[in-house]
């Protein structure tokens, strides 16, 4: 077809082929009946054949006009298909979007807001990975992730970072373990007892922050085991090859013959881990509220945030934190 057809000519050309009469179809597309003739005879020219049959009484299709009325009502179809879909993109509700996670995001509200995403965007395609804090900070850094859900992150320079939630330490103990029987601990009474925890390269502050406790405690704890994953960790404490201190949504694995409870921590913070479900639930309250407010290049990031009074942090606290390149360029990977 020739490149000197343009849109116009074939909407107009689809009005009165429908309607055969140009005076209606002037009318339905709300221009003069002159320049609607103009056009027709411009497309024929440039086609080299009649669309129609005129005489005075009636207007009638060619075989040329009959074949041209598919092709251009296919044309016109499918260009409002793709610029409909070009508006669902830039609203957010069509693409990619690839989402980090350490492991024990997953033991927290993460899958509550991943499947209350995926029920109100279905044709985003959700890409997850799952990684440890360290190497997720360098993941959003280089681009491979878009947005992640990090624990007591460190240094992120150069990253957009929202806090989540906070939620308390739990001292977890083998069932058999004598303290175990016990409905309060303080931190001190595990002096001399072995922890096992995570290699510190896995995610360097939120080792620091355990080993923080116990020194604000008023000792330095004797690491015996490291293990990478929190099932493991347990599994080994159950074992008796020692205690451990994790994050309190830990406490949700089950089968484990672990004791977990709250100790006694100095300065420990008032905010305690809280319910899921009411998470949950201002979060999306907050996205339906904000999605009316923001552009499309506000919105998006904000789509897997829980923006909920975030509770008072201190040391003895550990962090779920959401962390991206920038909130406001973060549409344009979607």
């Amino acid at each position: 077809m020739d490149s000197a057809i343009e849109l116009r000519h074939l909407r107009y050309f689809v009005a009165v082929a429908e309607e055969l009469h140009f005076s209606r179809a002037a009318k339905r597309l709300r221009i003069a009946q002159p320049p609607l003739s103009q056009q027709i005879r411009q497309l024929e020219q440039h086609i080299g054949h009649a669309l129609f049959n005129r005489n005075s009484r009636t207007v009638a299709l060619t075989h040329a006009g009959e074949t041209l009325l598919e092709l251009a009502r296919h044309i016109l179809k499918r260009l409002e298909e793709d610029v409909e879909t070009v508006r669902r993109v830039g609203r957010g509700e069509m693409g990619s979007l690839t989402v980090g996670f350490i492991g024990s995001a997953m033991l927290t509200v993460l899958p509550a807001i991943l499947g209350s995403y995926r029920m109100k965007y279905p044709q985003v395609e959700l890409r997850l990975r799952e990684l440890t804090t360290s190497r997720l900070v360098d993941a959003i850094r280089q681009g491979a992730v878009d947005i992640g859900f990090l624990r007591d992150a460190g240094p992120t320079d150069g990253l957009s970072v929202e806090t989540i939630l906070a939620e308390k330490y739990v001292v977890a103990l083998p069932d058999s373990h004598p303290l175990a029987q016990r409905k309060k601990v303080p931190l001190i009474a595990l002096k001399r007892e072995p922890l096992v925890l995570f290699p510190r390269e896995l995610g360097p502050l939120a080792w620091d922050k355990t080993i923080e406790l116990c020194e604000l405690a008023g000792f330095r704890p004797k690491i015996v085991q490291e293990a990478a994953e929190w099932l493991v960790v347990l599994r080994l404490v159950s074992s008796g090859l020692g205690i451990s201190i994790t994050p309190a949504c830990v406490a949700l694995i089950k089968g484990a013959r672990v004791k977990m409870f709250f100790p006694e921590i100095t300065k420990l913070s008032d905010s305690l881990l809280a319910d899921q479900d009411d998470i949950v639930q201002k979060g999306l309250g907050w996205l339906l509220r904000e999605t009316a407010k923001f552009d499309a290049k506000r919105t998006v990031p904000y789509l897997m945030t829980i923006r909920g009074r975030a509770p008072r942090l201190e040391s003895s606290s550990t962090v779920v934190l959401l962390a991206c390149r920038s909130f406001d360029t973060i549409h344009s990977r979607i």
